[in-house]
């Protein structure tokens, strides 16, 4: 399994603040925006073509959410700065893909930069720029695949309280939609541990190694993402701003439980990750151990063998003196020197055996 690494991309120095630069890889399909005005009676959902078209539906009796799938275009989104008078600072931030999850007053909107993560055959992370005015909220995604789905059916179906408040709300409910989009790939990063802890228990190998390093990278790539997205929803909390009523205060803390519940497991991911790797060098220390356990009786078995056999194998001539190799000319001598070795290795096993080193 491989991880997706963001790529950062930076302006050369001296570029003046607020350009726009387009990605290094464009996608084929094309940029798409969508319209949602609603009220507590009716909602209206369009697809548009050009910025222009939204103005219609911006009214301080409904709540107009315009998404956007795609930053590619920069004609697009110097557009949409051109209508809603967003700062270009802002738009530099929403094209610069490695911002941190951060919150901007711009007094009359409020700039928020969350990360959505998933995770199919890879880790993948995705940023999130969202633009909260008095009345409506503009949200814009890197890569075409809308992940508030969610959302959006609960606004048709007029589902909980979203159709009876405003925009702050709706930016709550997309909020909460990108932090609780960790809890999947947690529970999955989960599974992977309770496996890579059967596999280092049972029978660790090179594998096994490569596994834990890739799990603990990816624990820490989804730590530095959920961090600052939990001090963004605090800074939310803790910051008065017009756009953000009590009501929606509630919400946002509840928001921030779930940020600090996901950091802790994290925390004690992370902590098993470490634990794993100490019991992965401890085990293939123990087999280590074994193997030379198991090398070394072999030679202790052989080493006095050998000695037997090297005596015997030096053949001195007995014709010359009766003290040369006698053994030689006795019928039973080459049973005897089976029956010495034999001997000694008995005694090495029961010895051996004693100890309880066997």
């Amino acid at each position: 399994m491989t991880m997706q690494i963001r790529q950062h991309r930076y302006h050369p120095p001296g570029t003046p603040p607020g350009t726009l630069v387009a990605p290094a890889v464009v996608p084929q399909v094309p940029v798409s925006m969508t319209l949602i005005a609603y009220d507590h009676e009716a909602v209206e959902e369009k697809t548009l073509s050009k910025v222009e078209d939204c103005l219609p539906y911006l009214d301080k009796k409904r709540v107009t959410w315009i998404h956007l799938d795609g930053i590619h275009n920069l004609e697009f989104l110097s557009k949409l700065g051109e209508v809603f008078h967003l700062h270009p600072l802002a738009l530099e931030d929403v094209l610069h893909i490695s911002q941190r999850p951060k919150v901007e007053d711009y007094e009359k909107y409020e700039f928020l930069v969350f990360i959505r993560v998933a995770l199919q055959d890879r880790l993948e992370f995705e940023q999130v720029s969202l633009f909260l005015g008095e009345n409506f909220l503009i949200t814009v995604q890197e890569k075409p695949g809308d992940v508030f789905e969610p959302v959006r059916e609960r606004i048709r179906s007029n589902r909980g309280t979203i159709r009876r408040s405003g925009a702050d709300y709706l930016a709550y409910a997309l909020i909460d939609t990108l932090v609780d989009g960790f809890f999947p790939v947690l529970e999955s990063l989960g599974e992977r541990i309770e496996d890579l802890e059967d596999q280092v228990a049972e029978k660790p190998s090179r594998e096994t190694l490569q596994k834990i390093h890739q799990t603990r990278r990816e624990l820490l790539n989804l730590r530095r993402a959920i961090w600052p997205e939990r001090d963004a929803i605090n800074s939310l909390l803790r910051e008065e701003s017009p756009l953000i009523s009590p009501q929606t205060q509630v919400y946002l803390r509840d928001c921030y439980d779930h940020a600090i519940r996901i950091l802790d497991i994290l925390e004690t991911y992370r902590e098993i990750g470490t634990g794993l790797m100490d019991i992965y060098l401890s085990s293939m220390s123990n087999r280590l151990n074994e193997i030379m356990k198991v090398l070394t009786i072999i030679t202790t078995f052989f080493i006095p063998l050998s000695f037997i056999a090297g005596i015997y194998g030096m053949n001195f001539n007995t014709a010359k003196s009766p003290w040369n190799m006698p053994e030689l000319d006795w019928a039973l001598g080459y049973p005897l020197a089976l029956g010495i070795m034999a001997a000694v290795a008995l005694g090495f096993l029961y010895f051996f055996r004693r100890k309880k080193w066997l």
